[in-house]
């Protein structure tokens, strides 16, 4: 079984954005807002940060009291739009129980949110504008263009079909004219479908669900799931059990990961250079 090295991949996409931007007259501003002070959550959030200075950005930590109200969160978000050279704007999740996260999404103005979470720019990417796509999504059909294998008569099963992976993903798929088998709770022949699968792309965050009984000879693995087993941080996939069947695999952590980082980041290039076109 061969490992999909996503922090690899992710410097060279990040290194190739970096060239880019030293090319703009303006230095692009990327902003991350982060309620409360969850510490696995400010160290992600840091990450991204040091991936986005080295990619050439500025980079602002918006981090507000998990007390702070709705209202006051909306404001401050709409500030943030209006700061100067801003390119991209995004708000971790979760947020504190007490806040709708829709219409604080919904605040972020469409031109910078590269996470693609407000109503506007998920209605765009659904009906086909791809230009921002969700980064978790993108990243996924990133990793299987670096792998180089013709997709159009292969079985691809995507395990879940949440917001965040399972449905942009699917959609992103689909837009190519594959052939793609959504996998969820209520699918009643799961065993069938993850049987035939030659590209497996899981994203449920049930640690460890897909083990080697499930899957064929020579599958190829994507696992955007994550979600904590005794203190780690784990995928969905099993990798011990998968490892004399699969033929690759993107593990948790160091896959699909770094690469969803690199292309939020690839996102904000692509606010930035509309945002140089506009200045002249």
């Amino acid at each position: 079984m061969e490992i999909i090295d996503g922090r690899k991949i992710s410097s060279e996409v990040v290194k190739g954005i970096k060239a880019e931007v030293k090319k703009l007259s303006f230095k692009p501003l990327f902003c991350d807002v982060l309620v409360g002070s969850n510490p696995v959550s400010v160290s992600y959030v840091r990450m991204k940060g040091k991936k986005a200075e080295k990619a050439g950005f500025g980079f602002k930590f918006a981090q507000y009291d998990e007390n702070i109200s709705q209202d006051e969160l909306v404001s401050e978000i709409n500030k943030l739009n209006k700061l100067e050279n801003m390119c991209g704007l995004i708000v971790q999740l979760p947020l504190p129980p007490h806040l709708d996260k829709k219409p604080i999404l919904d605040a972020i103005d469409p031109a910078v949110d590269v996470d693609c979470m407000g109503e506007v720019n998920s209605q765009k990417f659904y009906s086909g504008d791809i230009r921002l796509p969700p980064p978790t999504a993108a990243a996924i059909i990133y990793i299987l263009d670096t792998l180089d294998i013709d997709l159009k008569d292969k079985n691809i099963v995507v395990v879940g079909r949440g917001e965040l992976v399972g449905k942009p993903v699917t959609f992103l798929l689909k837009q190519r004219g594959l052939k793609v088998d959504i996998v969820t709770r209520s699918t009643p022949n799961t065993e069938e479908l993850l049987a035939a699968a030659d590209v497996l792309i899981s994203a449920t965050g049930k640690a460890r669900l897909i083990t080697g009984d499930k899957i064929k000879q020579g599958c190829i693995i994507i696992d955007a799931g994550t979600s904590e087993s005794n203190g780690s941080i784990v995928g969905d996939v099993d990798n011990s059990s998968v490892s004399d069947k699969a033929s690759l695999i993107s593990p948790v952590p160091g896959g699909v990961g770094p690469v969803t980082v690199a292309m939020l980041l690839s996102n904000v290039l692509k606010v930035a250079k509309d945002k140089s076109k506009k200045l002249g």
